[in-house]
C-alpha cells in the first residue's frame, strides 16, 4: 500500500479558544499545532510539566506567534482535574473546542488512579468525563465541538458491567478496550444530552486508527521498562506504509472531526483504508458497540456517580 501525504483544511481560528488534553507529544502535539497554526489560542493540560514546555517550544518553531497556555492537569487525579477546572471557569474565557485525546495503554500490572479506579479506565474514560463536567459552562459559553477520541480496540470492546475496576481478575487489553469504548459511548451521550437539554455543545468522536505513537513504547511511570513487540511491528509497518499510519495521519481524524465545517454532531471519524488502522482521514459507520445508547445512558450515571461530577 502505497504512503501518500493527506492534508486537511482547517478554517481560520483566530479568537478560538481550544483545549487538547495529551498535547505534550504524539498525536496530541500534532492537533495542538495544527490548531495553533490557524490561530486558535491553544491550552495544553499537562501531567509532566517539563514535556509540556518542550511542547511548547516545539510548537513556536513553527509557528512563532502561536498563543499558547500551559496548564498542570493529571487526569488519574479527581482534585487534579477539579482544580484545572476551577482555575479554567476563573478565568472565565469560553472554550470553542475541546479534544479529549490523552490516555494510557495495558499497564504490565494492575494500577489505580488517585482516587482508587482501574487507571486506563480512571484516566482514560473517568478522567474525561469529569473534566469536560467541569468546564461545562466555558463549553456551553463557546457553543464549543467536542471531540472525544475512541480507539479501533473500541471495535470489539465491552463494558465489564460487574468489575469496572478489574479488581477480581485484570486483563490490561480487555480493560483498554473498555476504557475506549467508555470513550466513545460518552462523546456520544454527550451530543444526545446536549440536543435534549438545550446546552448549545455539539459532540462527536474520533480515532487515530494505528500508529507508531508512545502508547505501547516503553513508560517507566506505569511499569514498562521496554517497548512493547507490538509497537516495534507498529513502527515497522508504518515505516513501510502498510497498513498502519503515521503519527502525522493519525492526528487528521480527530482535527477533521473537531474543526472542519463538514463534521457532524455525533459523527465518527477515524482514517479510511481497510481495517480503519491506516489512511486519509473520514467519516465512519459506528462499530456496534457504541451503537448501544443503553449503554451509554447506564455508563453516564455511573460515571457521575464515581466521579461525583453532575452535568445537570
Amino acid at each position: 500500500m502505497v504512503r501518500e501525504n493527506y492534508d486537511i483544511a482547517i478554517p481560520d481560528l483566530s479568537g478560538k479558544r481550544a483545549v487538547v488534553t495529551g498535547g505534550s507529544d504524539g498525536i496530541g502535539l500534532g492537533i495542538a499545532t495544527m490548531l495553533a497554526g490557524a490561530g486558535a489560542e491553544v491550552v495544553l493540560p499537562v501531567r509532566n510539566r517539563r514535556k509540556g514546555e518542550a511542547a511548547i517550544a516545539k510548537i513556536r518553531e513553527q509557528h512563532p506567534d502561536a498563543i499558547l497556555f500551559l496548564r498542570d492537569l493529571d487526569l488519574s487525579s479527581l482534585a487534579s482535574i477539579a482544580a484545572l477546572g476551577d482555575q479554567l471557569r476563573a478565568d472565565g474565557s469560553p472554550i470553542h473546542f475541546l479534544v479529549n485525546n490523552a490516555g494510557v495503554m495495558t499497564p504490565p500490572e494492575r494500577q489505580a488512579t488517585t482516587d482508587g479506579f482501574e487507571l486506563q479506565f480512571g484516566t482514560n474514560h473517568l478522567g474525561h468525563f469529569a473534566f469536560t463536567g467541569h468546564l461545562l459552562p466555558l463549553l456551553r459559553a463557546g457553543h464549543a465541538r467536542v471531540t472525544t477520541q475512541s480507539s479501533v480496540a473500541a471495535r470489539n470492546a465491552e463494558i465489564n458491567w460487574t468489575d469496572l475496576n478489574w479488581e477480581r481478575k485484570y486483563d490490561g487489553m480487555r480493560s483498554y478496550r473498555q476504557s475506549k469504548l467508555a470513550c466513545g459511548l460518552f462523546g456520544l451521550e454527550l451530543g444526545r444530552l446536549s440536543r435534549a437539554k438545550n446546552w448549545g455543545i455539539t459532540s462527536n468522536i474520533s480515532h487515530p486508527g494505528v500508529a507508531p505513537t508512545s502508547l505501547l513504547a516503553a513508560r517507566p511511570e506505569i511499569g514498562r521498562t521496554g517497548d512493547t513487540m507490538q509497537v516495534r511491528i507498529i513502527r515497522w509497518l508504518s515505516a513501510h506504509g502498510i497498513i498502519a499510519g503515521t503519527v502525522d495521519s493519525a492526528k487528521l481524524p480527530a482535527l477533521m472531526a473537531a474543526v472542519t465545517p463538514e463534521s457532524k454532531d455525533g459523527g465518527f471519524y477515524g482514517p479510511q483504508w481497510p481495517g480503519r488502522v491506516g489512511g486519509p482521514p473520514g467519516e465512519q459507520k459506528l462499530w456496534k458497540p457504541l451503537r448501544d445508547t443503553d449503554s451509554a445512558s447506564r455508563l453516564w450515571k455511573i460515571s457521575e456517580d464515581l466521579t461525583g461530577v453532575s452535568y445537570g
